[in-house]
Parts: structure tokens; C-alpha cells; sequence
């Protein structure tokens, strides 16, 4: 049996591989399907069912997340009718959603509000259902230091559910409740922070509306000069590439920078964490604006430390470090490395150690 079937594409035959998603066969193709609750990291649950799409010879729209191709098959993503399930779908979301777009956190990031402008709904025909007894149920939760939980802007998607149950195998949160009911709850609605949460922020970082978001932290030192504040207010954050500090794993994540402060950061899907990190990768930022950290370094002079520059420093190590050596040989140095380097880091540690202090006094802490 091939492994290759064909199939029609918005009237245009295409080739794709069996077992493949009709889903995974659009974005390969350049069609854009919209998605709320798919993650290609999670198993198929197709429940938002937003990229529904018209098979020929179906009875009724097929999600295109967990429908898998077959050879000969046609396939509208872009019809009439389509068209019009989607902005049905949307218009639903919105009818058990507040309308406070303007002054949420997710104004401008919030894929629920995004798609509702692609297809062109400023206005819910159903209303907003909000106001009834269950909202009770559906509070704001914020007993966890770094993110807030708010039920009422929650669109039941699942996504947070799976990643925290799948990806991490924390299992902190749920499905509770049944029918209108229903909320992403932790056992019993107890708050967050009762419960097994780990603070990971890997659900913050992957829902796609301002259920979860990030709480605001204090500027910690940041400058906060009127210059500073105009160039904070009128710049687009801009994001920067880097790898964690925190330890050797290597995880991959993006600085979201706005003006001169970090105010996020978002995991990416590098080899090492696949899109996840941890709560110090995620929330371990603070530091970079506090007042107490040290921006250059310090040689002491006549019992003070006073301010020098890199090149200072790392002459006076040298001085100091060739006295001793000539003076004591090498078995007065010793080398002591961290599991927050990477394995790069201190193998030239070690190498420095043995080859230029000429010592085997070298070690390393195996926890953080």
C-alpha cells in the first residue's frame, strides 16, 4: 500500500502522506485553518471545533484536527458554509464571554478576539448569557503569586487541561463540573495554589484568551524617569531570543522586551524543552530590575568596594591568581562549577583548573 494519497485541496489536487490530518495537510499546503484548542504536542480532542471544514459525501463539517485524509477526498476550507459555522461558533463563544476586550490583559494577543475580527463579528446576537447563577462558579483566582485565573473570560478549550496532564504530568487542574456548568477547575474549586500546581506557567503561556494571564509585577528598581516611561509606553515589545540561564538543560525562550524592561517570557519549541519551562525559566526574571543587582563589577580598595570595569577585574584576578600560583604553586587553587552551566561551561571549567592552575581540585554541585 503507497504511503502518498491524493487528495482535492480547495479545487487543487495535492499529495500527502497517509495517517496525516487534514489539519496538518492545510498548514503544509499554505491554507490557513483557524484553531483554538489544537496543539500538535497533545492528543486530537477537536472540542472547539472552530476548523471545522465542508469533505464532500459527509453529513455533516468535519473538524480538520482529527479527521484523517483518505485517498480521493475533497475538501472545502474556505465555503459559504464554512464561513458561516465559523462566525456561529465565534458568535457562541462570545455569548458566555464578557465584553471587556479594551481592558484585558490579552487586548491584542487573544486569539478569540482575533478571529472574531478576521470574520468580521463586532456584535453578538445572542448576547452575553454571563449574568446567571453559575457564574458563581466561574470567579477570579488569585492565590498564585505569578499568573491569575480568571473563569469568566474561559472558552472550556481544554488546552490548559492537557498540557498540565500530558506535557507535564502534573495533573493540577480538570474538567469540574458537567453541562452549563462546566469550568477548568483544581479538585473540589479549591484555589490553585492548594493544590498540585507547580507554577510551571506552561498553561498561561498556551491559552488562547485572557483566561490566564500573567499578574503585573512591580518596575523593582527598574528606571522610571519620564523618558524612560514615554519610551516604554510608545514602543512594540519586541522579543530576543535566547537560552535559560537557570541550569544546563539548554531550554529555548523569547525575552518579550518593552522599552528597556522584560515584562514576559514565552517558551519556544527548541530541541531541549519542545514549547515548556519551568517556573523559574518562566517567572525567574524579576532579578533583572532589581535594585540590589550588580551592574558592574566590584574591587575592594581600601576596605570598600568600588566600581571598576571588565577589563580591571579580570587583570586584577590575573595578578592575584599568578602571584598566588608562583608563590604557593597549584594545589592552593581549586575550581567549583555549577549544574546552572551548561556542559560546554564546565568542561572549560574543569580544563582551566588542570591546565592552567595545574590543580585536580575541581567539583561541582549536582542541584540547583
Amino acid at each position: 500500500m503507497s504511503d502518498t494519497i491524493n487528495i482535492i485541496l480547495n479545487e487543487k489536487p495535492v499529495q500527502a502522506e497517509r495517517g496525516q490530518t487534514i489539519l496538518t495537510v492545510c498548514r503544509k499546503n499554505g491554507v490557513f485553518v483557524p484553531t483554538l484548542c489544537f496543539d500538535e504536542r497533545l492528543k486530537l480532542d477537536g472540542s472547539c471545533r472552530l476548523c471545522v471544514v465542508e469533505v464532500a459525501g459527509a453529513r455533516s463539517l468535519m473538524p480538520a484536527c482529527a479527521t484523517e485524509i483518505a485517498e480521493g477526498m475533497t475538501i472545502l476550507t474556505h465555503s459559504p458554509q464554512i464561513i458561516k459555522a465559523r462566525r456561529d461558533i465565534l458568535m457562541l463563544l462570545l455569548s458566555d464571554h464578557p465584553k471587556n476586550c479594551l481592558t484585558c490583559d490579552r487586548n491584542g494577543t487573544c486569539l478569540l478576539q482575533n478571529y472574531c475580527r478576521q470574520y468580521g463579528i463586532d456584535e453578538n446576537r445572542f448576547g452575553w448569557l454571563g449574568e446567571d447563577e453559575h457564574r458563581s462558579e466561574r470567579d477570579i483566582d488569585d492565590s498564585n503569586p505569578f499568573f491569575r485565573i480568571d473563569r469568566r473570560l474561559c472558552i472550556l478549550c481544554g488546552k490548559c487541561v492537557r498540557i498540565c496532564n500530558e506535557l507535564m504530568g502534573v495533573g493540577a487542574i480538570n474538567m469540574g463540573r458537567r453541562g452549563h456548568k462546566t469550568v477548568v477547575s483544581t479538585p473540589c474549586l479549591e484555589d490553585i495554589n492548594i493544590g498540585r500546581c507547580v507554577s510551571c506557567g506552561n498553561c498561561v503561556s498556551n491559552c488562547p484568551t485572557g483566561a490566564l494571564t500573567l499578574k503585573k509585577q512591580p518596575s523593582q528598581g527598574f528606571e522610571d524617569t519620564p523618558e524612560a516611561e514615554a519610551m516604554y509606553f510608545s514602543r512594540e515589545p519586541r522579543r530576543v531570543s535566547t537560552t535559560c540561564p537557570y541550569c544546563g538543560v539548554g531550554c529555548q525562550m523569547d525575552l518579550v522586551v518593552k522599552g528597556n524592561r522584560v515584562i514576559d517570557i514565552e517558551p519556544l519549541r527548541g530541541a531541549a524543552n519542545n514549547g515548556l519551562l519551568c517556573v523559574k525559566g518562566k517567572f525567574g526574571h524579576r532579578f533583572l530590575g532589581h535594585p540590589d543587582r550588580l551592574k558592574t563589577p566590584l574591587i575592594k580598595r581600601d576596605g570598600k568596594f568600588e566600581e571598576a570595569t571588565w577589563d580591571e577585574a579580570l587583570t586584577f584576578i590575573k595578578d592575584k591568581a599568578e602571584g598566588i600560583h608562583k608563590k604557593y604553586g597549584g594545589w592552593r587553587f581549586a575550581g567549583l562549577s555549577s549544574a546552572r552551566c551548561t556542559n560546554e561551561e564546565n568542561y572549560l571549567m574543569q580544563k582551566m583548573a588542570r591546565a592552567v592552575f595545574k590543580t585536580n581540585n575541581i567539583d561541582h554541585c549536582a542541584r540547583l
